[in-house]
Protein backbone atom coordinates (compact mmCIF):
# COMPACT_ATOMS: atom_id res chain seq x y z
CA UNK A 1 0.00 0.00 0.00
CA UNK A 2 1.04 3.52 -0.77
CA UNK A 3 1.61 5.98 2.08
CA UNK A 4 -1.34 7.16 4.51
CA UNK A 5 -2.16 9.72 7.22
CA UNK A 6 -4.42 9.41 10.05
CA UNK A 7 -6.47 12.76 9.85
CA UNK A 8 -8.06 14.69 12.04
CA UNK A 9 -10.86 14.57 13.10
CA UNK A 10 -32.48 14.40 -14.28
CA UNK A 11 -34.25 12.60 -12.26
CA UNK A 12 -33.82 8.91 -12.58
CA UNK A 13 -35.25 6.25 -10.86
CA UNK A 14 -35.25 2.61 -11.46
CA UNK A 15 -37.04 -0.30 -9.87
CA UNK A 16 -34.55 -2.53 -7.74
CA UNK A 17 -33.62 -6.12 -8.16
CA UNK A 18 -35.41 -8.14 -5.04
CA UNK A 19 -33.08 -8.71 -1.94
CA UNK A 20 -32.59 -12.21 -0.94
CA UNK A 21 -33.41 -11.12 2.55
CA UNK A 22 -34.17 -8.08 4.35
CA UNK A 23 -32.85 -6.30 6.49
CA UNK A 24 -34.67 -4.83 9.57
CA UNK A 25 -31.96 -2.07 11.37
CA UNK A 26 -31.53 1.41 10.88
CA UNK A 27 -32.07 2.89 7.37
CA UNK A 28 -29.51 5.28 5.83
CA UNK A 29 -29.52 7.82 3.35
CA UNK A 30 -26.45 8.66 1.31
CA UNK A 31 -25.69 11.42 -1.14
CA UNK A 32 -22.31 11.36 -3.28
CA UNK A 33 -21.66 14.88 -5.57
CA UNK A 34 -18.93 16.42 -7.24
CA UNK A 35 -19.90 20.25 -6.28
CA UNK A 36 -16.82 21.37 -8.92
CA UNK A 37 -15.47 23.93 -6.21
CA UNK A 38 -18.87 25.67 -6.12
CA UNK A 39 -18.67 26.86 -9.58
CA UNK A 40 -21.91 26.58 -12.02
CA UNK A 41 -21.56 24.62 -15.11
CA UNK A 42 -24.12 24.67 -17.74
CA UNK A 43 -22.50 24.44 -21.37
CA UNK A 44 -19.56 22.87 -22.64
CA UNK A 45 -17.86 26.57 -23.24
CA UNK A 46 -18.17 27.72 -19.46
CA UNK A 47 -15.45 25.54 -18.95
CA UNK A 48 -13.31 28.08 -21.52
CA UNK A 49 -15.20 31.15 -19.83
CA UNK A 50 -15.42 30.17 -16.13
CA UNK A 51 -12.26 28.67 -16.36
CA UNK A 52 -10.64 31.45 -14.15
CA UNK A 53 -13.15 30.24 -11.36
CA UNK A 54 -10.66 27.51 -10.65
CA UNK A 55 -8.01 29.56 -9.52
CA UNK A 56 -9.20 33.32 -8.72
CA UNK A 57 -11.86 34.08 -6.14
CA UNK A 58 -15.63 34.73 -7.55
CA UNK A 59 -18.48 36.55 -5.77
CA UNK A 60 -20.78 33.65 -6.75
CA UNK A 61 -19.24 30.29 -5.03
CA UNK A 62 -20.46 30.45 -1.94
CA UNK A 63 -24.29 31.39 -3.18
CA UNK A 64 -23.88 28.36 -5.36
CA UNK A 65 -22.66 26.56 -1.93
CA UNK A 66 -25.63 27.43 0.02
CA UNK A 67 -27.90 26.26 -2.46
CA UNK A 68 -25.61 22.65 -2.39
CA UNK A 69 -25.88 22.89 1.22
CA UNK A 70 -29.62 23.45 1.46
CA UNK A 71 -29.39 19.77 -0.82
CA UNK A 72 -27.01 18.05 1.41
CA UNK A 73 -28.90 18.69 5.12
CA UNK A 74 -31.21 16.09 4.69
CA UNK A 75 -28.98 13.62 4.22
CA UNK A 76 -27.23 10.96 6.51
CA UNK A 77 -23.68 10.88 5.30
CA UNK A 78 -22.49 12.64 2.16
CA UNK A 79 -19.49 12.17 0.28
CA UNK A 80 -18.11 15.55 -1.77
CA UNK A 81 -15.52 15.61 -4.26
CA UNK A 82 -13.89 18.72 -5.71
CA UNK A 83 -13.78 20.62 -2.75
CA UNK A 84 -11.43 23.17 -1.63
CA UNK A 85 -9.42 23.19 1.39
CA UNK A 86 -8.39 26.87 1.79
CA UNK A 87 -6.51 29.07 -0.64
CA UNK A 88 -7.10 31.98 -2.82
CA UNK A 89 -9.69 31.00 -4.58
CA UNK A 90 -11.98 29.96 -1.72
CA UNK A 91 -11.22 33.19 0.41
CA UNK A 92 -9.01 31.02 2.41
CA UNK A 93 -12.38 29.33 3.36
CA UNK A 94 -12.21 25.56 3.82
CA UNK A 95 -15.62 24.43 1.36
CA UNK A 96 -16.27 20.99 3.61
CA UNK A 97 -16.50 22.99 6.90
CA UNK A 98 -18.55 25.91 5.20
CA UNK A 99 -21.17 23.34 4.10
CA UNK A 100 -20.94 21.59 6.72
CA UNK A 101 -21.83 24.46 9.19
CA UNK A 102 -25.02 25.55 6.38
CA UNK A 103 -26.35 22.16 6.18
CA UNK A 104 -26.34 21.86 10.21
CA UNK A 105 -24.40 18.93 10.05
CA UNK A 106 -22.40 18.30 13.28
CA UNK A 107 -19.61 16.28 11.81
CA UNK A 108 -17.30 16.89 8.62
CA UNK A 109 -13.49 16.02 7.49
CA UNK A 110 -11.86 16.10 4.30
CA UNK A 111 -8.27 15.57 2.96
CA UNK A 112 -6.31 17.69 0.42
CA UNK A 113 -5.16 15.64 -2.72
CA UNK A 114 -3.17 18.33 -4.57
CA UNK A 115 -2.06 21.65 -4.06
CA UNK A 116 -1.57 24.71 -6.88
CA UNK A 117 0.51 26.92 -4.94
CA UNK A 118 -1.92 29.45 -2.90
CA UNK A 119 -4.47 29.63 -5.55
CA UNK A 120 -5.81 26.00 -5.39
CA UNK A 121 -6.17 23.38 -2.68
CA UNK A 122 -7.95 20.43 -4.16
CA UNK A 123 -9.68 17.80 -2.08
CA UNK A 124 -12.73 15.40 -1.33
CA UNK A 125 -14.62 15.53 1.82
CA UNK A 126 -17.42 13.61 4.09
CA UNK A 127 -19.97 15.68 6.24
CA UNK A 128 -22.26 13.37 8.75
CA UNK A 129 -24.66 13.09 11.31
CA UNK A 130 -22.20 10.73 12.84
CA UNK A 131 -19.44 10.75 15.21
CA UNK A 132 -16.46 8.87 13.46
CA UNK A 133 -14.55 7.00 15.02
CA UNK A 134 -11.83 7.08 13.01
CA UNK A 135 -10.47 8.59 9.80
CA UNK A 136 -7.43 7.89 7.39
CA UNK A 137 -6.30 10.03 4.41
CA UNK A 138 -4.91 7.24 2.03
CA UNK A 139 -2.96 8.10 -1.09
CA UNK A 140 -3.29 6.68 -3.90
CA UNK A 141 -1.25 5.18 -6.53
CA UNK A 142 -0.25 7.09 -9.89
CA UNK A 143 2.31 8.39 -11.98
CA UNK A 144 0.66 12.18 -11.37
CA UNK A 145 0.45 12.35 -7.63
CA UNK A 146 -2.75 14.06 -6.53
CA UNK A 147 -5.68 11.03 -5.80
CA UNK A 148 -6.61 9.79 -2.60
CA UNK A 149 -9.29 7.80 -0.76
CA UNK A 150 -10.92 9.11 2.05
CA UNK A 151 -11.23 6.58 4.72
CA UNK A 152 -14.15 6.90 7.44
CA UNK A 153 -15.09 4.30 9.84
CA UNK A 154 -18.10 4.76 12.77
CA UNK A 155 -18.28 2.24 15.17
CA UNK A 156 -15.91 -0.59 16.48
CA UNK A 157 -14.56 -4.12 15.33
CA UNK A 158 -16.77 -6.01 13.68
CA UNK A 159 -20.28 -3.70 14.36
CA UNK A 160 -18.32 -0.73 12.55
CA UNK A 161 -19.04 1.15 8.98
CA UNK A 162 -16.45 2.38 6.74
CA UNK A 163 -17.35 4.50 3.83
CA UNK A 164 -14.75 5.69 1.27
CA UNK A 165 -14.65 8.86 -0.58
CA UNK A 166 -12.98 8.69 -3.74
CA UNK A 167 -12.16 10.75 -7.13
CA UNK A 168 -10.44 8.35 -8.78
CA UNK A 169 -7.68 9.39 -11.94
CA UNK A 170 -8.65 9.76 -15.67
CA UNK A 171 -6.44 7.13 -17.74
CA UNK A 172 -7.90 3.43 -17.13
CA UNK A 173 -4.53 2.46 -16.24
CA UNK A 174 -4.04 4.55 -13.09
CA UNK A 175 -7.61 3.74 -12.13
CA UNK A 176 -7.04 0.09 -12.33
CA UNK A 177 -3.69 0.31 -9.67
CA UNK A 178 -5.74 2.20 -7.57
CA UNK A 179 -8.66 0.21 -7.45
CA UNK A 180 -6.22 -2.61 -7.00
CA UNK A 181 -5.46 -0.88 -3.71
CA UNK A 182 -8.90 0.10 -2.61
CA UNK A 183 -9.72 -3.82 -2.69
CA UNK A 184 -7.27 -4.47 -0.49
CA UNK A 185 -9.04 -1.54 2.13
CA UNK A 186 -12.32 -3.16 0.96
CA UNK A 187 -12.09 -6.76 2.01
CA UNK A 188 -10.58 -5.96 5.65
CA UNK A 189 -14.27 -4.89 6.67
CA UNK A 190 -17.45 -6.44 6.67
CA UNK A 191 -19.73 -3.29 6.14
CA UNK A 192 -18.54 -1.14 3.25
CA UNK A 193 -20.03 1.99 1.05
CA UNK A 194 -17.78 3.32 -1.26
CA UNK A 195 -18.89 6.43 -3.34
CA UNK A 196 -17.43 9.35 -5.52
CA UNK A 197 -16.53 10.40 -8.69
CA UNK A 198 -14.79 7.27 -10.06
CA UNK A 199 -14.25 8.53 -13.69
CA UNK A 200 -15.25 5.04 -15.43
CA UNK A 201 -18.68 3.85 -15.90
CA UNK A 202 -20.70 0.63 -14.33
CA UNK A 203 -19.92 -2.10 -17.20
CA UNK A 204 -16.26 -1.09 -17.48
CA UNK A 205 -12.91 -3.21 -16.75
CA UNK A 206 -11.43 -1.19 -13.76
CA UNK A 207 -15.60 -1.54 -12.10
CA UNK A 208 -15.29 -5.24 -13.45
CA UNK A 209 -12.17 -5.76 -11.32
CA UNK A 210 -12.87 -4.01 -8.47
CA UNK A 211 -16.84 -5.70 -7.59
CA UNK A 212 -15.00 -9.04 -8.73
CA UNK A 213 -12.32 -8.71 -6.19
CA UNK A 214 -14.77 -7.32 -3.25
CA UNK A 215 -18.34 -8.49 -4.17
CA UNK A 216 -19.22 -5.02 -3.63
CA UNK A 217 -22.37 -4.34 -5.56
CA UNK A 218 -23.75 -1.14 -7.28
CA UNK A 219 -27.47 -2.31 -8.36
CA UNK A 220 -28.51 -0.34 -11.23
CA UNK A 221 -26.03 0.45 -14.19
CA UNK A 222 -26.23 3.35 -16.63
CA UNK A 223 -27.35 5.65 -14.62
CA UNK A 224 -25.94 8.98 -16.42
CA UNK A 225 -24.56 11.65 -14.18
CA UNK A 226 -22.32 13.68 -16.66
CA UNK A 227 -22.32 16.13 -17.74
CA UNK A 228 -24.85 17.86 -16.06
CA UNK A 229 -26.97 19.89 -18.71
CA UNK A 230 -26.90 16.75 -21.18
CA UNK A 231 -25.99 13.39 -19.12
CA UNK A 232 -24.75 10.93 -21.41
CA UNK A 233 -21.93 8.94 -18.99
CA UNK A 234 -22.05 7.48 -15.62
CA UNK A 235 -19.11 8.14 -13.64
CA UNK A 236 -20.51 8.91 -10.17
CA UNK A 237 -21.13 5.79 -8.14
CA UNK A 238 -22.57 4.59 -4.67
CA UNK A 239 -21.01 1.01 -4.48
CA UNK A 240 -22.01 -1.26 -1.08
CA UNK A 241 -20.50 -4.86 0.53
CA UNK A 242 -23.38 -7.53 0.57
CA UNK A 243 -24.43 -6.89 3.98
CA UNK A 244 -25.83 -3.52 3.36
CA UNK A 245 -29.27 -3.37 1.59
CA UNK A 246 -30.02 -0.90 -0.73
CA UNK A 247 -33.50 0.67 -0.65
CA UNK A 248 -33.38 2.64 -3.70
CA UNK A 249 -30.82 4.81 -5.49
CA UNK A 250 -31.34 7.73 -7.89
CA UNK A 251 -29.48 10.27 -9.64
CA UNK A 252 -31.32 13.67 -8.76
CA UNK A 253 -32.15 16.77 -11.12
CA UNK A 254 -29.44 19.17 -9.32
CA UNK A 255 -27.90 20.80 -12.13
CA UNK A 256 -25.27 23.52 -10.78
CA UNK A 257 -21.73 21.75 -11.00
CA UNK A 258 -20.98 19.97 -14.01
CA UNK A 259 -21.86 16.44 -11.98
CA UNK A 260 -25.27 15.39 -11.26
CA UNK A 261 -25.33 14.04 -7.51
CA UNK A 262 -26.51 10.06 -6.69
CA UNK A 263 -28.64 9.47 -4.08
CA UNK A 264 -29.12 6.32 -2.51
CA UNK A 265 -30.94 4.59 0.72
CA UNK A 266 -30.19 1.53 2.50
CA UNK A 267 -30.94 -0.50 5.67
CA UNK A 268 -28.07 -1.60 8.02
CA UNK A 269 -28.18 -4.77 9.22
CA UNK A 270 -29.80 -5.02 13.19
CA UNK A 271 -26.13 -5.44 14.42
CA UNK A 272 -24.63 -2.00 13.19
CA UNK A 273 -26.16 1.30 14.60
CA UNK A 274 -24.73 4.17 14.16
CA UNK A 275 -26.52 6.54 16.85
CA UNK A 276 -29.23 8.90 16.80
Amino acid sequence: MSDLATAPFHKSERSLPAAAESNTGQPLRLLSYNVQAGISTARYRHYLTHSWKHVLPHAQRFSNLDRIARLVKDYDIVGLQELDAGSLRSGYINLTEYLSEKAHMPFWTDQTNRRIGRFARHSTGVLSRFQPTEIIEHRLPGKIPGRGALFVRFGHRQDSLVVLILHMALGQRARLRQFDYISEIVNEYRHVIVMGDLNCPSQSAEMDYLINRTMMSEPIHGMCTFPSWRPQRNIDHILVTPTLQIDHVKVLSFSLSDHLPVEMQITLPESLHLGS
